[in-house]
Parts: C-alpha cells; structure tokens; sequence
C-alpha cells in the first residue's frame, strides 16, 4: 500500500515480521535485555502497521459494495453507511500516512541527543539547561524512553552539557531535525543592566549502534574515572562511578554517569562511544554526508537551525521549515511535535 511521497513496504514488513517472531521464540533472547526490547518492540510495531493496511483495505472493500448496492438499489441507507465509514478512516490513514515520513535507514534506530553550551557564557549555560528540560518534558508525554548517560553542571547556573538516550518507535528519525545549533533571545537574568542578550546551544544527534558492529581497540582507549556531578538525584548519581572515555586515534571523548556501577557506566559509555565512531565512520565513507548527519558546525552567530525570542516579542521559528509558533512556553515545556512533523514534511520535500 502505498501514500504521497512514500510506502509501508507491507511485504517487507511481513517478510521482517517472520524474522521477529522467530527470534520472540528464542529462549536465550532475553540475556540480552537492549536486544530483546528492540525485537519486541519492531515485532509490535510491524504488526500493528500490517493490522491497519489490513482493516483499511477490508473497509474501502466493504464500502465498495455499498456504495455500488446503494446506486443500484437507490438504497441511501447503504450509500450513508459507506460514507461514515470512509470518514471514520481518516484517523487511521492520518497515522499511516505520518509512517510514510520515516523512510531513512537510521530512523528506527535508537537516538543519542547530546546538548552542550555555545557562544553566551553564563546565559549559553543556562539556555542549555533550558533546551534540556524542554527535551525531557516532550519525553514525559511521549511514548519513547529516555535515559539521562551524562550531565555537566555549568560555572555559574545552568548546564554545560548533557547527553541523553531515547529509544522507542522512529526515535532517531524523531529527533534527527532537532540536529543543529539553537538561538535565544531574552533579557538576561544575569544582567545587572536588564539588558537583551543573545546565547547559542548545540544539538547533535546520532543513531546508536550495536557495540560489536564497530571494532574497538582496547590499547586505544584512555578511560579515567571521576565522581558524578549534576542537579540532584533525579538526573545522576553522585558516587565515584563515573567513567570517561577518550579513544586516542580519533580524540573522541565519552563519558556516563547515569548508572549505579563503574562496570555499568563503563559499558554504556563503551556503547555512546561506538555510535560515535560509527557516525565518523558514515562521514568518511559517505559522498553524502547530510543523508544522515547534515553540517556540524560552531554553536554560534549565523548557523542556527531555530530561533526563541522572549523579548522584545514573542516567538518560535525554524529557519529550515519557516514553522513559527508564537506560545514560546509551550514549546519550552516540550510541545515540539509542530517542529518534528513539519521537519520531516521538508525532509521528504527533499530540501534537505
């Protein structure tokens, strides 16, 4: 079955569908528990899709034949009911249609968000913070789940950087258009002067990778431990379980603190670090870098991707989609559905 602009690969999921299930059976499934929420979950979510063509195709089938009894028959009662059922599938087709926008070969994967302090200073630090709650409150009321791996406290206030996990249904595709530096306008709280300042906050995104797709050397990792550090208990632990990565050959560095063990914090780090490596790997290889990636660059003047602006008016663009909403709090506390979908409309428009 196919939309505008894309398919459900129906026989693809179902040949896939067949592959899940065999491994739903494997007894030995769950000794790994990251593989075994990845298989249950693609198997839940192929096979709800699959179930949703079905009933589309079974109910235009259905209104077929009333629609054709009720102009033969010149029966109205019949012609009624196939157009309260056309109408009731236009709930249904809208989901359907919004799959058709995940088409990228990283989309389902699991997606590594990481936020950290650009040009601003103490006013970058705290916007950083800021865009990091903001994320957290969309995770709230959403489907997907999110660990917390990493948190810098800031200087002054704020944060300086902090990385999170989010996995569940098109997490990387979710998240990819959020790539890119963000753009805040206010009077600073941190202005004797009350004067308007302008900060900048980086967002990369990547997609995570299984650790035994990317080869590590082990002579090429420095690892080094440190006492957690953050905002309280509701985001890290504050013990000596802290582990930095830093791989030699590229100058990669990782770090987590999110889990109660050294052993813990060690492996998930060793798993950001090779999402890293697979990323660089993508880029080198890749002639099309933006595929899956698009520019990296310095979380300052001139390279924004989204504009928040409290003063002197109040507003909210994405300069790629030209998106503007004007409840500034309501996207802060996490309503960005708006910007996810209208990104992924541009980015099957091909402007990418």
């Amino acid at each position: 079955m196919t939309t505008r602009g894309g398919s459900f690969d129906v026989p693809g999921k179902e040949a896939e569908l067949a592959e899940l299930k065999e491994q739903a059976a494997d007894p030995d499934l769950w000794a790994d528990r990251g593989r075994a929420l990845e298989v249950t979950r693609r198997l839940a979510s192929h096979e709800r899709i699959i179930q949703q063509v079905s009933d589309i195709a079974g109910t235009l089938d259905d209104s077929e034949v009333l629609i054709e009894l009720g102009v033969e028959e010149g029966d109205q009662e019949s012609l009624d009911e196939a157009g309260s059922e056309l109408i009731g599938l236009e709930t249904t087709m809208a989901r359907l249609e919004r799959e058709t926008l995940f088409f990228g070969p990283y989309d389902d994967r699991t997606a590594i968000v990481s936020i950290h302090a650009g040009a601003g200073g103490v006013d970058a630090q705290d916007w950083t913070e800021m865009l990091f709650r903001m994320y957290l409150r969309y995770l709230e009321r959403s489907d997907f789940s999110v660990e917390i791996d990493e948190y810098q406290v800031g200087d002054e206030a704020g944060i300086k950087s902090a990385t999170i996990t989010v996995s569940g249904d098109h997490a990387y595709g979710s998240f990819e258009g959020e790539r890119g530096v963000h753009r805040l306008v206010r009077i600073s709280p941190f202005d004797a002067n009350s004067r308007r300042h302008t900060a900048f906050a980086g967002v990369d995104v990547i997609p995570e990778v299984d650790v035994e797709e990317i080869e590590i050397n082990p002579e090429d990792l420095r690892i080094d431990t440190y006492r957690s550090s953050g905002a309280g208990g509701q985001h890290v632990n504050k013990t000596d379980s802290a582990v930095r990565i830093t791989h030699i050959p590229t100058g990669i560095v990782v770090s987590c603190q999110a889990e109660r063990s050294q052993i813990q914090n060690r492996a998930r780090a060793t798993q950001l670090l090779a999402a890293r490596l697979a990323e660089r790997a993508r880029q080198q290889q890749q002639a099309e870098v933006d595929a899956i990636r698009g520019d990296q660059t310095e979380a300052g003047w001139g390279h924004q991707i989204r504009s928040y602006v409290l003063q002197p008016y109040q507003m909210v663009k994405d300069l790629r989609t030209n998106l503007e909403v004007g409840n500034v709090q309501g996207v802060l506390d996490g309503d960005l559905d708006p910007f996810i979908d209208e990104y992924l409309q541009w980015r099957r428009a091909g402007k990418k």
